[in-house]
């Protein structure tokens, strides 16, 4: 056997491909969370089918699961995959195209037969037709493998088989030196109701991981050493989860119970799943039969006291749109998540897209204007969840919470803050009457406002002397009968306006990353984009391009400095993931000439193309 030096790696990117039955998101969770434990920096790119079971073999049926693991600070999963490991035909073709020249490629030889090559829209073997000569290939037969070493423990072949995603684990966390102990730890507690399970998959990522000490097949091994990251303690966490948690964490510091009322739908459903964990926590979860029915839950128990939620994506908001302005009407805390996926209608249930913000911004009948906050990584999502919580429950308002699907399931190592350093959320229930006639007869009117929040107060059912009615027809101000007075109403829609506008006396400025301080161009991003326009701006500045980058998190109101920050460049470039949704907001708001760019692929955008951009828009090569 000879010895494999051992190459020290600033970062690696990853991308395991196969059928959506291959188990390739659970290799690549796995690979991830070992090398979280390891101590690395690291971001995901799960890719899925739609289908819950895709034709096997097709490259429809593709499922790939993308990861950037590195010793420093990194905010995307990559742009192109330094080593692919392909399961099968289908695999390799539909990820070829992502590789650069020089890329490695193992792919499981066994995989490699007549049938499964035409089934991927081979007509010849790319392995032994020269069509990968620009890359490094090593063939691996990890399904027969896989078998031979689960026959002792009386597995047959077929059961066996489904087992080679572990072998395909092993092998390539000796190959980038992954310590296996948590592994197999792991994989001892997943399966351990199933012991055939357990053993065939124990012995197929043992075998994986021995093939590559023992095969000589491979010159070398990599080591990618831990990142230094800030003292405390971390979770590898997905933004469902983390959006989850501080949904969790504003509800404790407001205490108040937390209700989750939701139908569930692709991609939000992970966070029901995580909140219905946590009754400890007084969190209460409803699933729904449908989604109208969920929100009108959530509408019911914020009137009776508790932090109301609903969770959705576009075709879902649509449905709720209704009740999101019977909401406003009533103005209560109430918070509206939407985790964007591509649209319209059902369209790219498990792709990402960004084409949601004009339907928050305008997507209700009358004058209903709600706030509207973004995430912006996935462990974000937990800041961008309580600060949604802080304003519904502030202001007594609808908040429209956006994330996306590459938010959603992409992971990062996420310092854990200590509860003491959260903000309290105080609801300020109302406890006495608010209004006095002339007479002196004491009465609660549930439209007396805040001076200066212009909030109305909140009074649950059940406290003496606050009894109220509350509707979808329009209130008299202050008293809150129903009114049909059409001055009555012009107020009204003022007063509900201003309220939201006036959250931005509480919404921290805009800050600007512009080194520089004399950029021509500043590129405006908002929500999940932020990996891939941060890294295409720092290459842009390492190619001499001046540039400034500001990524939003609040959208509606947008920041108070925001227009004179935008005034100061003679540039503005839009990088979403839609037809030019926030450009058009901030030409309309600011007259300022924006540039869109705009992608609507079902990816996130690379950093390439951004810096791309940066160079068409400052005239580069």
């Amino acid at each position: 056997m000879k010895q494999q030096d051992l190459s020290t790696l600033d970062s690696v990117v990853l991308r395991f491909a196969g059928d959506s039955g291959d188990g390739m998101q659970l290799t690549g969770e796995r690979f991830t969370s070992v090398s979280a434990l390891f101590g690395n920096d690291l971001a995901t790119l799960p890719d899925y089918p739609a289908e819950i079971r895709a034709p096997a073999g097709t490259l429809a049926g593709v499922s790939s699961f993308q990861v950037q693991i590195s010793n420093h600070d990194i905010s995307t999963a990559g742009d192109t995959p330094n080593v692919l490991v392909a399961m099968n035909p289908a695999g390799l073709r539909a990820n070829i195209g992502l590789l650069e020249r020089g890329a490695t490629i193992i792919v499981n030889i066994d995989a490699f037969d007549e049938r499964s090559l035409a089934k991927a829209g081979y007509d010849e073997n790319p392995l032994s037709d020269g069509t990968l000569g620009q890359f490094t290939v090593y063939e691996v037969p990890m399904t027969s493998l896989t078998t031979e070493v689960c026959k002792e423990a009386g597995v047959k072949p077929r059961d066996a088989e489904r087992s080679k995603n572990f072998f395909a684990l092993g092998l390539v966390s000796w190959l980038y030196s992954r310590p296996i102990e948590s592994t197999n730890a792991w994989i001892e507690k997943r399966f351990a109701k199933v012991p055939m399970v357990l053993e065939a998959n124990r012995r197929a990522f043992r075998a994986g991981y021995d093939f590559g000490e023992t095969a000589e097949l491979f010159d070398a091994r990599y080591e990618v050493t831990a990142a230094p990251f800030p003292s405390g303690e971390y979770a590898n966490i997905t933004g469902n989860t983390a959006l989850a948690w501080g949904l969790i964490a504003a509800a404790q510091k407001a205490s108040l119970p937390l209700f989750l009322g939701s139908y569930p739908i692709t991609p939000a459903s992970d966070i029901l799943h995580e909140l219905a964990k946590h009754k400890e926590f007084g969190v209460r979860t409803f699933q729904a039969e449908d989604e109208i029915a969920g929100i009108a839950s959530a509408i019911g128990a914020s009137y009776g006291g508790a932090l109301g939620v609903t969770t959705t994506s576009g075709p879902g908001l649509d449905l709720k749109s209704e009740a999101i302005g019977l909401a406003i009407s009533l103005e209560i805390p109430l918070v509206i998540v939407d985790v964007q996926r591509g649209g319209p209608s059902t369209g790219l249930p498990t792709k990402v897209e960004q084409a949601d913000l004009l339907h928050a911004m305008y997507g209700r009948h009358g004058e209903a204007p709600v706030p509207i906050v973004s995430a912006i990584t996935p462990g974000d999502c937990f800041n961008a969840a309580f600060e949604a919580v802080r304003i519904a429950v502030t202001y007594r308002t609808p908040v429209l919470l956006l994330t996306d699907a590459y938010l959603a399931n992409g992971t990062e190592p996420w310092l854990i803050p200590h509860p003491d350093d959260l903000p309290v959320v105080d609801p300020h229930f109302a406890s006495a009457p608010n209004h006095v006639d002339d007479d002196g007869t004491e009465h609660f009117w549930p439209f007396q406002r805040d001076p200066e929040t212009l909030a109305r107060p909140w009074a649950p059912p059940g406290v003496p002397g606050l009894e109220h009615r509350l509707g979808g027809l329009e209130k008299a101000d202050g008293a809150g009968t129903v009114s049909y007075d059409g001055r009555n109403h012009e107020k009204m829609s003022h007063l509900r306006a201003d309220k939201v506008a006036g959250i931005v006396a509480t919404i921290p400025d805009v800050e600007v990353d512009d080194p520089s301080g004399d950029a021509d161009l500043i590129v405006v991003g908002w929500g999940g984009t932020y990996g891939a326009v941060a890294t295409g701006v720092a290459r842009a500045r390492a190619n001499g391009k001046k540039v400034a980058h500001v990524q939003l998190r609040h959208l509606h109101p947008f920041p108070g400095n925001l227009g004179d920050v935008l005034s100061r460049y003679a540039h503005v470039l839009v990088p979403e993931l839609n037809l030019g949704q926030l450009s058009k907001l901030l030409r309309a708001e600011y007259l300022v000439n924006a540039t869109s760019l705009s992608k609507m692929q079902g990816v996130p955008f690379r950093a390439a193309e951004i810096a791309a951009a940066i160079d068409d828009v400052l005239g580069g090569q």
